[in-house]
Parts: C-alpha cells; structure tokens; sequence
C-alpha cells in the first residue's frame, strides 16, 4: 500500500472514529466537544469521500482486469474499454485527492481579527498604517467578506496608532494570514517640504478568531476591569465608566476596548480580542515545546519581520518573503491583492508538500 492510501486509511478510520464518538451519549451531553468533533469530521468529509470513490473505481478495474482471461472476444473488447475509462476517471481523482492530502491549517476557514499599528515613522507610520487599513478593507470587500471595527485609536495627523477589525467570512483567515510582520513604505510624506524620500513602517498583526470551543479560558485567569474611556471621539468620554480592559493573569496579555457604544459591546470585543491573542500565545508555546518552529520563506508572522516593501516613486510592491515583486502598486493599495495572497499560498502549499515528503 502506497503512502496515498495509507493516509486515505487513516482519514477513513479517524472520520468512522469521530461518527461513534458523536453517537455516545457522553459526548453528546457536552456541546464544546460535539462541535469541536464535528468540525473536524466535516474538515475530513471531502477526502473521506473520495477515497470511498477510489476504491470503487479500483474494484470496478480488478473486476473488468480478470474478464481479460476471457474466451469472449466481445466481452474482452467490453472489459477493456471499461478499464481504459474508469482508469481516466481515477487519475484525474487522484490528482484531486493529491491536493486534499496536502496538510491544511485548522484555523483557515475561521473569520480573523487584524490589528494594524503605526511603528517607525511618527506620523507617517500612522497615516501608512491608515492606507492599509483601507486596502484590507477593499480586498476583503472583493472576496464577500464584512468588516468590523473592534478598536482604534487615530492619529491627529491622520490614519492610526492603532485599529483592530474583524473580518468575517468563510476562509477569511486563509486570505489574511500572510499579512503578520512588519510593511515597509518608501515614499514623499506630505509633510516633507523638500521632497526626500522617507521609510517608514506599521506592523500587522492577523489572528484567528477562535471559538469557545477552542480554547478554555477560566474565568479566574481574567482580571476584568471598567474605567472611563480617553482620546479624541465618543460621545461617552469621561462620562461613564463604558470602556472595559481585560488581563489574561497567566500570560500578562491585555486588552483595552473603548470604542464601543456601551460597556457590553466593549466587553464583548475584549473577549473576543483577548481568546484569540491567548490561543495564539498557547499555540506557539506548543509549536515551540514541540521543537516545530522553523523559519520558512513564508515567515513566522512575527511583528519584527519585514515582509512587504511598498515602493510609491517607483509604483512597485515587493513581498521579501518569496521575492515577488509587482510594478502595479497603486492596484495593490485599492485592495487587489490575489495575485500576492495566491503566490503566498502557492508556496505554502509547496513547502507543506515538501515537509511531508521528508517526514
């Protein structure tokens, strides 16, 4: 048996595994473990589907293969003739099932959360870290998906220190992944007076937008706190206590959340911040313990890393991660990004390929 099959035989014994698992009264009592099951059988469904087709094909060729032998010259025509066809159907499923193999993210079908801060620059990180906030928006408009303001914090001389959105839609994290590390701009601030050229940076940060099932967060590992929220804009501003900041004890990380119309709506958004930034801390301590993290073309999605120079004199855009670089930047910044993120996922899929092999 082939290394295919034997990972067909395991998808199909995991997916018959998890259909007992969610037919056990035990289970079905607890809502996290079905839904998280579920989601892991339905990730599993398609693969499991077409080995099941595979092996119908296979049966249908050994069994026209043995009328070969036959004395019928009729029936041999007819045996061969099935067996070219069904052979033609199996490699085109086999490619198919080639690319299904190809170990995918857990988290890729979630919606995600995107948080963009102006860094080296001043000013003019802040008002870059505006310009992809309005990028990200138009792609993410392109591909169906909605957006959501979570935080923000503007610059008073445009764009953000600060602004954290959700983006929600099927894949949305797939699409958006790639986007963790630090973007680079070379351009002619407006408030440069002589016209020299100037480097700045704002750093993205992507997280998946993890579920309760997910992750288990106790409530006495969360020190939850109201205060008055502060900053330009809002009508509650020092007159209620509507701003909530939260910190996760174990870890030290903490949110602060302001900008929404009531202290629920605050509260909510904290929530959802802080689960999602502690299943990232959680998950790269595993990665780590585990001895699996490794620097590849793609990255790392750390803050420090440069991925992507924006070049505004020369309308250029060069993604440094696999040295792709596109003369059509002013395309680029109205959200068309496909080409880079396809490129990105081309790559990815080459190296998880390569891994395998070589595991």
């Amino acid at each position: 048996m082939d290394a295919r099959y034997i990972k067909l035989e395991n998808i199909q014994k995991r997916y018959d595994e998890i259909s007992e698992m969610l037919s056990s009264e035990d289970i079905v009592k607890d809502m996290k473990q079905v839904t998280k099951l579920s989601k892991e059988q339905a990730s599993l469904r398609e693969a499991y589907l077409a080995y099941q087709e595979l092996k119908s094909y296979d049966s249908d060729i050994e069994g026209s293969t043995e009328l070969l032998h036959s004395d019928d010259h009729e029936l041999k025509e007819m045996a061969k003739e099935e067996i070219a066809d069904k052979e033609a159907k199996r490699e085109v499923l086999l490619e198919k099932i080639d690319a299904l193999l190809v170990p995918k993210d857990p988290e890729d079908d979630y919606d995600c959360i995107v948080e963009i801060r102006g860094a080296a620059g001043g000013d003019e990180g802040n008002i870059f870290a505006g310009d992809l906030y309005r990028m990200y928006n138009y792609y993410a408009e392109s591909l169906g998906y909605k957006t959501q303001v979570m935080e923000a914090s503007e610059s008073e001389a445009g764009g953000y220190a600060l602004i954290s959105f959700l983006v929600k839609g099927t894949g949305a994290y797939r699409h958006f992944k790639f986007e963790s590390g630090a973007h680079r701009v070379q351009r002619v601030p407006k408030t440069e007076t002589q016209g020299r050229i100037h480097t700045s940076t704002a750093t993205v940060l992507v997280l998946p937008d993890v579920e309760d099932a997910d992750i288990e967060i106790p409530d006495s590992d969360l020190e939850i706190e109201t205060h008055r929220a502060s900053g330009a804009g809002g009508q509650h501003i020092n007159k209620t206590d509507s701003a909530v900041r939260i910190v996760h004890k174990p870890t030290g990380i903490t949110v602060n959340c302001q900008d929404g119309r009531s202290q629920m709506a605050n509260r909510e958004t904290a929530l959802k911040i802080i689960r999602a930034r502690v299943y990232e801390e959680y998950e790269r301590q595993k990665r780590e313990k585990e001895g699996a993290i490794r620097r590849s073309k793609i990255g790392t999605g750390d803050r420090s890393e440069k991925v992507r120079t924006y070049n505004y004199p020369q309308n250029r855009v060069t993604d440094h991660r696999i040295g792709l670089t596109i003369n059509q930047l002013d395309r680029i910044m109205d959200g068309k990004l496909d080409d880079i993120v396809n490129a990105l996922l081309a790559n990815e899929e080459k190296e998880k390929l390569l891994d395998d092999d070589l595991s």
